[in-house]
């Protein structure tokens, strides 16, 4: 399923699209170590954390856009960074148990 429809179908903020990409799988975590363990290319990641460091972990595994949960912000730091590694950030207003339910139920695992 591509990006952008996933982001309409979770009445989600687009806060920026590298772009509109074909996402497989998603990951749900906040513990990073988990993140590179568990998650797959072309993965859409939930999670609360948004410091810059999340950038990183998501060029090295190949995540391509990530959904910050609980209605929180990006700090310009992480979308800067996020920018220049052509990683999508995305913003909920729902918790990550809610974006992931709704995830799933588009049929992405």
């Amino acid at each position: 399923m591509n990006l952008k429809d996933i982001v309409a179908s979770l009445d989600a903020e687009i806060v920026f699209l590298s772009n509109d990409c074909e996402i497989i799988h998603a990951y749900t975590g906040d513990l990073l170590s988990l993140v590179m363990k568990n998650a797959k290319n072309d993965s859409i990641w939930i999670t609360v954390q948004n410091h810059v460091n999340i950038i990183a972990v998501a060029s090295l595994v190949g995540i391509r856009a990530i959904i910050l949960c609980d209605d929180l912000n990006f700090p310009s730091e992480t979308v800067e960074k996020a920018k220049s590694e052509g990683i999508s950030l995305i913003k909920s207003r729902d918790n990550a148990f809610v974006v992931s339910g709704k995830i799933y139920q588009l049929g992405i695992r």
